[in-house]
This record gives structure tokens, sequence and C-alpha cells, in this order.
């Protein structure tokens, strides 16, 4: 074969890996940050999907599923459990983390039931029974929530003393919702972000190593475009400016995938006269529980209890 053939060989084969390359970068990429169900992501991240029996079921929990619409008539389920107590201090709504579901909180909710609160256990749309395909890290599930609460209201009375208790991306949903919704009266906020585009950067730094800030921020626009909303919408720390209820902050000084720093800035900018930030030592982002021990979760059962009004029968 002549040299020249050679060349046209490896100019068209350089060509067609080239453009395969930039469709799928345009293409798919991004739904590896926004799409969860997705069979590819699944095989690569983990298969976190529910197991056909709901583990709320196997628990001797009082409580029942509540399965309802929320403003774009997206499906999506939740779990309510009852206080075993005699008196409800509040109903605290648990926002999980991305690709989790809301079967990582029975242990949670099982405390909190003995300690006098309802629990709401959410699957965010996209996860667990919830229908749903992509994740809008807040910008849509912060109404998810809101419908929730009107949900509760209506089928449920209940409308006293509501809170939510958000991880991770639960967190960032939480204070979105918190700064949207002035229903919400407390929040417990986990270990989140403060700017969708800042932690995706982040990420791709923390996963390959190396981030490509503009490439990035492009597959951040992309990923809105497929997921249906804005990336700038995605900005828990704009809605903190908005947060004056009591509010507790918290996050491991050791976690490297979503810096404590983060969870500062968004604690600076809560004009609540009432709130707190706690420092986990040596917590990294998935062990914040375990590292704070007994002693963490009484802290937030006294905030809760200083933080509620009065409670019901």
């Amino acid at each position: 074969m002549k040299k020249t053939q050679k060349r046209r060989i490896f100019k068209r084969i350089f060509l067609v890996l080239t453009i395969s390359g930039l469709l799928f970068l345009h293409f798919y990429v991004p739904r590896f940050i926004t799409e969860i169900k997705n069979p590819l992501i699944q095989l690569i991240k983990g298969n976190y999907l529910i197991t056909e029996v709901p583990i709320f079921e196997n628990n001797e929990l009082n409580g029942k599923y509540i399965n309802f619409n929320s403003f774009d008539d997206t499906k999506l389920s939740s779990y309510l459990t009852y206080s075993s107590l005699d008196t409800v201090k509040g109903t605290i709504i648990l926002l999980h983390g991305i690709r989790s579901k809301k079967e990582s909180f029975i242990e949670l909710s099982t405390k909190l039931s003995k300690h006098g609160f309802n629990t709401v256990a959410l699957d965010s749309r996209a996860h667990g029974q919830s229908n749903g395909t992509y994740c809008t890290f807040g910008v849509k599930e912060k109404k998810d929530v809101s419908e929730l609460i009107s949900v509760l209201s209506e089928k449920e009375g209940i409308t006293e003393n509501i809170g939510v208790w958000g991880q991770s991306l639960g967190g960032a949903i939480g204070l979105q919702a918190l700064g949207n919704d002035k229903r919400i009266k407390f929040g417990i906020i986990e270990s989140t972000f403060s700017d969708f585009k800042t932690i995706t950067n982040d990420y791709f730094n923390y996963h390959a190593g190396f981030n490509i800030r503009p490439l990035t921020n492009y597959l951040v626009y992309r990923a809105g475009k497929i997921a249906d909303f804005d990336p700038k919408e995605a900005k828990p720390i704009k809605y903190c400016e908005n947060i004056e209820q009591p509010i507790l902050i918290i996050h491991g000084n050791k976690d490297e995938r979503i810096n404590i720093q983060y969870g500062k800035d968004n604690f600076s900018k809560i004009p609540s006269t009432k709130k707190e930030f706690i420092e986990i030592e040596n917590a990294n982002h998935l062990n914040v529980w375990k590292t704070g021990g007994d002693e963490y979760f009484e802290r937030i059962i006294k905030f809760i209890n200083k933080n509620t009004v009065g409670s019901r029968v």
C-alpha cells in the first residue's frame, strides 16, 4: 500500500473518530450528569434500583405509602411514618442523595418516630419508585416538596411544624425548598453544595483527576437542555438568601466530594436569626452520621425540639 493511501485511510479514521467523539460529548456525556434511569449509566455507576418488595413493608413501622402527582404530573412515591408517641411534635420530610432512595431512611424514620415525629421519606423524581428520568438538582424537586406538603395537608391533615432533612443532593433540594415555601418551618441540611455548575466541575476533577472548565460548563448547559431545566436556577446559595426559618447546616471537614467551604458559604447567606453550623471532625461525605454518632443525633433532636412550636395529639 502506498504512503498516500495510508495517509488517506488514517485521515478518514481520525475524522470519523473525531466526529464520533464530538457527537458522544454533545449527545450522551451530559446524560451522565442528569439522567438517572439509564441502563448504561446504571451499569457504570451501579444498580441502585429498589427491590421488588419495598423494604418499608418489611419493617414494623406504623405508616403508609403516599403516592401523588406533582406539578407537572410526574408520579412520585413517599412513605409516611407516624410518631409512636401519643403526641406529634412535627413532621419531617426526608430527602436522599443522588442515586439513593427513600428506603435509606428506615432507621432514621424509626428513631424520629420514637422521639415523637412523623417522617415522610420521599423518592425524588427519577429515583426509587418515583417516575421521571432526569434529576434537575432542585429546580423541579423543590416544587415536588411543595406539592407533597399540599398533599399532606389535604389528605392527612398535617399542617403544623413541617421540616425538611436533606443529605447531599437532598440538602440542596432542602435549601431551595426552604427558600421557596414558607410552610416549611425548619431545616436540617447535611453535606451539600452551593451551585450546580461549580460542583459539576469539582466532580469531574474528583472522578477524572482533571477538569477542562469550558468543556464541563458546556456539558452542564447540555444537561439542562436534555433534562429541561435552567442550570443557573440550580443554585441553593441563591435560595439561602430567602431562608428566615430555623436551620441547622452540617458538614464533615474531610469531605472530598463536596468541600465544607460550600456549606459555610450557604450558611453565611442565610438571614435567619436561628441558624447553627456543625462541623463534624474527620467526617467525609458518606460517614457524617457514623462519625458524629449518638451525640450528633441528640444535637439534632435538641435543635428540632427547640424550634417546633407546641405539639398536637
